[in-house]
């Protein structure tokens, strides 16, 4: 995901004024070394050229950002200490932009920047500003951790704003859990949430040439261990996906859920080969007109460089805290290890899309990351979030792990859980578990749930 911040140093002792032992207040050369820590993790910084000191400085610096679309917060650098009332209405008014404040202390007596750092945090307090507060070092990674995780939360939070995200379809399964209150979409996250009928989407894929069937054959058959079955069936799943995709472009949205079932899986083909191939792409997305898994596919998704997998929490073993996540045949098939590589099934559950279509067949692969997922209590939004292992069951076991659930040819990611486990299962909301890879995606969550106001239940 691209992040862009401001980088702004404030104090009064500036422009080179010494203390009384003949060293600068203000040192440059930590000023440098935390804009390239900040950088090589990567974060872009549209640096200020001026040390703010006074009411019309912050003005100025505050109306440059406010501006910049793609400048998703500021990160306020104490070089010094400072007149907290001259910064305070401009970063009042800045925050009113919804983009992200942060003041940066780091220790170290010269200087005095701690004093510049805790009246800045404290005023901000006082008046009611929201920001986050760090006073740490630029080469411990933890205390950077803090900074990037804040600025990749802003950056997706500012991403979001004024997009549309669609649904196809009504509800599927039954959802009580998944459903979605579009004027709370809107004040919450800025996203505008629209729909669409089934039907559009079938004559899309109806349309779809034979020939652009076989191009995206070609294309993806390379995800796979196996030749892509041949078929009526099967080219519905190709159709499909290249359908959606179409769609997508056409209405411009940042992502979307559909109903699968009943109705579309039913008549036309079942879906989860589309997903897979969607989810595979990046795309945002979820089944059943679930927009809380939504939500929470696509926050992963722009956090990490690997696409997601939801499915089922079909298993919890409380004494192990092993979990196993097997959904009903669709995950990204460039998620697959070394015990299951990528290849197909047919969607094969009557109650769950007659009309058939492939469905893909994988065992995750191992890796860190986490589990997690936002829904609704009482209508006010929360996410939970757990640390977790990937890991892969040894290859004369494999066969038997997968007949535990029934259903063996749908995809599996075995895991353990870094948390609880009474408490996740109580504070769970859902059947759908979102599966994140990347040890960073705990701190970017939370991060983006202080920046939006929305209750984090971090295990």
């Amino acid at each position: 995901m691209k992040v862009k911040v401001g980088f702004v140093v404030y104090g009064v002792h500036k422009d080179g004024l010494e203390d009384p032992l003949g060293t600068p207040f203000i040192d440059d050369a930590l000023v440098s070394g935390a804009q390239r820590a900040l950088q090589d993790a990567g974060v872009e910084l549209v640096p200020h050229d001026v040390v703010v000191a006074s009411k019309k400085e912050a003005r100025e610096c505050v109306a440059k950002y406010k501006v910049m679309d793609d400048v998703a917060a500021v990160v306020l650098f104490s070089g010094t200490w400072v007149w907290a009332a001259h910064l305070a209405g401009a970063l009042r008014d800045f925050a009113g932009t919804g983009k992200g404040i942060l003041v940066w202390t780091h220790p170290g007596s010269q200087g005095w920047r701690p004093v510049g750092g805790l009246v800045m945090h404290g005023g901000l307090k006082e008046i009611g500003v929201p920001h986050r507060f760090v006073y740490g070092s630029h080469d411990n990674p933890n205390d950077l951790a803090q900074i990037v995780s804040y600025c990749r939360g802003a950056s997706e939070k500012n991403r979001l704003n004024m997009s549309t995200f669609g649904v196809f379809g009504g509800r599927g399964m039954g959802q009580t859990c998944g459903v979605a209150d579009p004027s709370q979409w809107m004040r919450v996250f800025g996203i505008d949430i629209d729909s669409r009928d089934t039907m559009n989407l079938v004559k899309t894929a109806r349309a779809v040439t034979p020939a652009e069937i076989q191009e995206a054959r070609a294309a993806i058959q390379p995800l796979f261990s196996v030749p892509i079955p041949e078929g009526e069936v099967e080219d519905r799943s190709v159709a499909l996906y290249l359908a959606l995709k179409k769609l997508l472009r056409e209405e411009g949205w940042e992502g979307y859920t559909i109903q699968s079932f009943p109705g579309f899986g039913d008549y036309y083909g079942a879906t989860c080969f589309a997903q897979s191939l969607m989810l595979n792409d990046g795309v945002g997305t979820s089944t059943l007109s679930d927009f809380n898994t939504l939500m929470s596919v696509k926050l992963l998704t722009d956090f990490s460089d690997d696409p997601v997998y939801y499915g089922d929490l079909q298993h919890i073993d409380k004494s192990t805290k092993e979990i196993k996540i097997i959904g009903d045949g669709a995950c990204p098939p460039s998620l697959a290890g070394e015990v299951g590589p990528a290849k197909f099934a047919e969607h094969g559950i009557p109650t769950e899309g007659e009309a058939g279509g492939l469905s893909v067949d994988l065992v995750c692969k191992a890796g860190e990351g986490v589990l997690a997922r936002m829904g609704r209590v009482k209508g006010e939004f929360e996410v939970v979030v757990a640390r977790c292992s990937v890991f892969e069951p040894r290859a004369e076991e494999i066969e038997s792990r997968r007949l535990e659930c029934g259903i063996p040819f749908w995809p599996h990611a075995f895991l353990t859980a870094h948390c609880d486990i009474e408490r996740l299962l109580q504070a769970w909301n859902n059947e759908y578990a979102c599966l994140g890879y990347g040890p960073h995606l705990y701190d970017d969550i939370l991060a983006f749930c202080e920046l939006t106001g929305i209750r984090a239940v971090a295990l």
